[in-house]
């Protein structure tokens, strides 16, 4: 018996350190085709399914390298339930479904491309047609203080330090569920002192008698007390093996919304660096109204003071004058109101950047100018370079996950438990080898009944499953519809921004031909105050629509998903690794 049981001993453990250490069992994984780094990562998650019986032909169960020897006519029955156990421990099969992501087919080109568009004249895409922005998107416009204030934005913006902050808990939340992988174990040492009464077991006089008595004390009718004491030092431990993949589809679920909250982070900070650009553009258009209103103002306080001479040496009317004036109020006015809305904006950007609105301030600077060529790929592209189409995505595999958590309920469970120690009644003979104790055992449960609850939850998660297909299919859809819409909007107003510019040239020779009927003397001063009011109007649409167009173009650059792409996205290996100290330190 002994020459049994020791090489039984010897295989089962060369068995586990081969199955600890990565070793592929199965002909599939002996290919050359799977690589190291798979191989590692089936290390970090061994997939117990590969080990599941019903998976495997009676011609490969003949090939595994140790099923003939569990065979073997001279195994104790000890031997064999150890054996058994072993392959209860290694049997573990998902009951989940399989996660098989939707596809989705998107249109050959976009329909609102100036490319469909042979008239549109303007702005162009960036070409070739499947190009892709990639890193800093922004730099594409050329200003070196956008730049600046982009960087700025990467590393103070607290929406996206929020937004990482939740990033990091949801990794913490995969490193909680992968800890049900592993056994507990607890020790808990205790001294318990204890006195029994003299009246327990009292019959005719007769006195009380204890097992163990470490003092005693005779009472006035000759009974005892017995004070016991007891030290103990136990060590329990326990395990629940996961045959039904619960604990491996909650490990999953959590990885992938772990990589949602990290699609969530990106999408969240290309907001905030697309509303930063478009925030920067409005400023800009707002100082090039500035600069047309002061000059406007200029103009027409000169030709008030002209009007006033004229008055006064009785050349013009007084209506003159009054109109003069009151076109100079009105141009002074208008030019005022544009400080309020450039104060917003420059606040909303220090917002932007982490820093106090009243310690931040933009020097002024008049520029609109025409958005650069922006390739914006294919329709297809879309879907692997929108964070909130990854982030859609990765949500609908959370909840195929947890119906294989829901489903594994109505398997049963085996608990492994197992308590060993040491006890005496004096801590003089604690750590004798006769004060050992110890017990083991398995235990198997499972639920009878529970008036339908497991399927109600199985029904629940392919509901949740169901509508996260459907939140997803609809992400994709906005996403076209926004691209389509920016796309329109840019080149649109391009060709809006050729015809206006032809009605600001047009008002500037009306208003010179008109000073000249006014200085001859043909036409009254109101024709010329009505033709200053026409070049305003028009010169102030022409700046508007300009800032329209660089807006629009931002809006559109974010409708593509800026610089990010699918690749970018964390493995699951990566959001299960453990942090750096920095990253889980507690800001104060």
């Amino acid at each position: 018996m002994k020459s049994t049981r020791r090489p039984l001993r010897n295989r089962i453990a060369r068995f586990l350190r081969a199955y600890e250490s990565g070793h592929d069992f199965s002909r599939a994984d002996r290919s050359p085709l799977v690589s190291t780094s798979e191989r590692a990562s089936a290390r970090e998650e061994p997939d117990l399914g590969r080990f599941c019986p019903a998976s495997l032909s009676s011609e490969e169960s003949r090939q595994t390298p140790d099923a003939r020897y569990f065979k073997h006519p001279r195994i104790s029955q000890g031997a064999g339930f150890c054996a058994l156990l072993i392959c209860a421990l290694l049997a573990g099969c998902n009951v989940g479904p399989k996660y098989n992501p939707p596809v989705e087919t998107a249109p050959a080109v976009y329909k609102e491309s100036p490319d469909q568009f042979k008239e549109a004249d303007g702005w162009k895409v960036a070409q070739p047609q499947d190009a892709a922005l990639r890193g800093n998107w922004w730099e594409i416009y050329n200003q070196p203080e956008l730049n600046a204030l982009e960087e700025q934005l990467n590393i103070d913006n607290l929406s996206i330090r929020q937004s990482f902050e939740n990033f990091m808990e949801a990794r913490a939340l995969v490193r909680e569920a992968r800890a049900q992988y592993f056994p507990t174990l607890s020790i808990g040492p205790a001294f318990t002192q204890s006195r029994t009464s003299s009246n327990v077991g009292l019959q005719n006089g007769a006195g009380n008698t204890g097992t163990t008595t470490t003092q005693a004390a005779t009472t006035g009718n000759g009974v005892s007390n017995t004070e016991n004491h007891l030290y103990s030092l136990p060590l329990e431990a326990s395990w629940e093996p996961d045959l039904w993949d619960k604990v491996r589809n909650t490990v999953r679920s959590n990885q992938y919304q772990a990589q949602l909250s990290a699609a969530d982070l990106e999408n969240e900070r290309l907001s905030e660096q697309a509303s930063l650009a478009q925030f920067y553009f409005e400023i800009r258009g707002q100082d090039e109204l500035q600069r047309i209103l002061d000059a406007t103002v200029a103009a027409d306080k000169q030709d008030y003071e002209l009007e006033k001479a004229r008055y006064e040496t009785g050349v013009d009317q007084e209506i003159s004058v009054v109109e003069a004036q009151t076109t100079l109020e009105s141009a002074q006015s208008a030019a005022i109101n544009l400080g309020v809305a450039r104060a917003q904006y420059e606040h909303a950007i220090a917002t932007l950047i982490g820093k106090p609105a009243s310690s931040f301030s933009m020097p002024v600077k008049a520029m609109v100018t025409a958005p650069p060529p922006i390739p914006i790929g294919l329709p297809s592209q879309l879907l692997e370079r929108r964070p909130d189409i990854a982030a859609a995505e990765r949500n609908m595999a959370s909840a195929n996950a947890q119906i294989g958590v829901a489903k594994a309920a109505f398997y049963p469970t085996l608990d492994l438990s197992a308590t060993g120690g040491l006890e005496s009644s004096t801590i003089k003979h604690l750590f004798d080898w006769s004060s050992r104790f110890w017990s083991v055992g398995p235990s198997i449960s499972e639920l009878v009944y529970d008036g339908g609850l497991r399927r109600a939850t199985v029904h629940q998660y392919i509901a949740t499953y169901n509508a996260n297909v459907a939140a997803y299919r609809q992400s994709v859809l906005n996403a076209v519809q926004q691209v389509e819409d920016n796309l329109a909007a840019v080149r649109i107003l391009a060709d809006q921004i050729n015809h206006q510019r032809v009605a600001v040239d047009s008002a500037q020779m009306f208003l010179k031909l008109e000073q000249g009927r006014y200085d001859t003397g043909i036409d009254p001063y109101i024709d010329v105050i009505t033709a200053q009011t026409t070049l305003l109007s028009d010169q102030q649409q022409l700046a508007n629509l300009q800032v329209q167009q660089m807006t629009a173009s931002v809006q559109l650059i974010e409708a593509l998903g800026g610089g990010w792409d699918r690749s970018q996205l964390p493995t699951p290996g990566q959001v299960t690794a453990k942090p750096s100290a920095a990253d889980t330190a507690m800001d104060h």
